[in-house]
């Protein structure tokens, strides 16, 4: 059982936000038409570096959430589910693309259903004009120097452009 006050729900969106874009956003905000609180987490993962470091991400989630007082960042280690009891959570919010997002994400959502049978799993569609935006997708046009503002927070933005240095576009 959550240890949420009557009336006060809080949500965990977590992902690897390496970088957080748009459409990442955009769930943050209907998210918070549904839960009182959202708390977008940043799972560390063993073996893989990512482009920002963990506290990197964290920072630019807090920096391009900013605008909205009942969304903060986190990360956290070990299994998710764990994370949102230690939160009060009482959901895991997970953003759905077409591109075979559904298969992966329902067996996740059963897996953490069977281990922490009190928090739910709330899919929310991704808009359509940011159904094919992926933060591999950013890193990549990046790198080859294209034009990637419009996919990502001002934030992110700069953090990007100041890592690449002049490589990419604007």
């Amino acid at each position: 059982m959550s240890d949420e006050p009557l009336g006060q729900r809080t949500a965990v969106y977590p992902g690897s936000f390496d970088p957080i874009t748009r459409g990442h956003l955009e769930i943050v905000e209907r998210a918070l038409r549904l839960f009182d609180q959202v708390i977008v987490a940043v799972g560390r993962h063993p073996t893989k570096k990512g482009y920002f470091s963990v506290s990197e991400r964290v920072d630019l989630i807090s920096a391009s959430i900013a605008h909205l007082p009942r969304a903060r960042s986190a990360n956290f280690d070990g299994l998710m589910v764990n994370f949102c009891v230690e939160q009060g959570a009482s959901a895991i919010i997970r953003g759905l693309r077409p591109m075979g997002d559904f298969e992966t994400e329902y067996q996740m959502g059963m897996a953490n259903r069977d281990i922490a049978p009190t928090i739910e799993t709330v899919f929310l569609i991704a808009r359509p004009d940011h159904q094919f935006i992926s933060s591999s997708l950013i890193r990549e046009i990046a790198h080859h120097g294209g034009d990637f503002q419009r996919y990502v927070p001002e934030p992110v933005f700069e953090a990007m452009m100041s890592r690449l240095g002049s490589k990419a576009g604007s």
